[in-house]
C-alpha cells in the first residue's frame, strides 16, 4: 500500500467537523415544556407551552430565541435570528474598529549619557507617550558602573519630571538585576 495514503488515511481520520457554537437555543433546540414568551416588538406574552409559542413564531415566518435559559420558566423571544447575529456581528467589529491596543515601547539609558543622547531619548519617551503607549524606561548598567546606582536613579528622575505634565508614573524607579526599571503610562483625556 501507498505510504502517502496512509499518511492521508491518519490525517482523514482524525480530522472532525467542527460546528459554530451558538450562544443561544432557537427553535426545536429548546428543551423546556414552558417558556415565557417576549414578541417581536418587546411586548410581554406571558407563559405558554413551548409548542404554541414555538407555532406563534412559525406564524410569523421568525425564530424561537431561548435568551434566558436559567430563569424560571426560560425566556424566549420571538425575533428573526439572523438578523441579530448580523447586527450583533456588526456591533462587536465597529467596537474592535475603535479599541485603542496600548503598546509598551521601550527606551535604554546608560549611566553615562551624554546630554545630547538624552535629548533624543527624551523626544522619543515624549512621542511614544502622545501616541497613548506606555514607555518602560530602563538604565543599563555595565561592569562596575553597578555600584553608582544613584546616578541611573538621577537619570529617571529627571526624565519623570520633564515629562509629568504628559504621563503618570505607573512604577517607580527600581533596580533589578543590573537594569534600573521605571514605567510611565500616558494620563488619559477625558
Amino acid at each position: 500500500m501507498d505510504p502517502h495514503f496512509l499518511i492521508f488515511e491518519g490525517i482523514r481520520k482524525s480530522w472532525r467537523w467542527q460546528v459554530i457554537s451558538r450562544e443561544h437555543q432557537i427553535n426545536d433546540e429548546i428543551r423546556a415544556r414552558e417558556v415565557r414568551v417576549v414578541g417581536a416588538e418587546g411586548e410581554q406574552i406571558g407563559i405558554k407551552l413551548f409548542r404554541e409559542a414555538l407555532q406563534m413564531a412559525i406564524d410569523l415566518n421568525m425564530d424561537l430565541v431561548n435568551v434566558a435559559p436559567t430563569a424560571k420558566p426560560p425566556v424566549c423571544r420571538i425575533m428573526d435570528y439572523g438578523k441579530f447575529r448580523y447586527e450583533q456581528q456588526k456591533k462587536d467589529k465597529e467596537a474592535r474598529k475603535n479599541q485603542k491596543i496600548v503598546d509598551t515601547k521601550e527606551v535604554w539609558f546608560r549611566a553615562n549619557i551624554d546630554e545630547n543622547d538624552y535629548q533624543t531619548k527624551y523626544r522619543n519617551v515624549v512621542k511614544f507617550l502622545g501616541e497613548g503607549d506606555k514607555v518602560k524606561c530602563s538604565v543599563r548598567f555595565r561592569g562596575r558602573e553597578i555600584t553608582h546606582a544613584s546616578v541611573g536613579q538621577k537619570i529617571l528622575d529627571r526624565l519623570a519630571s520633564e515629562v509629568t505634565e504628559l504621563c503618570v508614573m505607573e512604577r517607580q524607579p527600581k533596580l533589578e538585576g543590573r537594569s534600573m526599571i521605571m514605567i510611565l503610562a500616558p494620563k488619559t483625556t477625558n
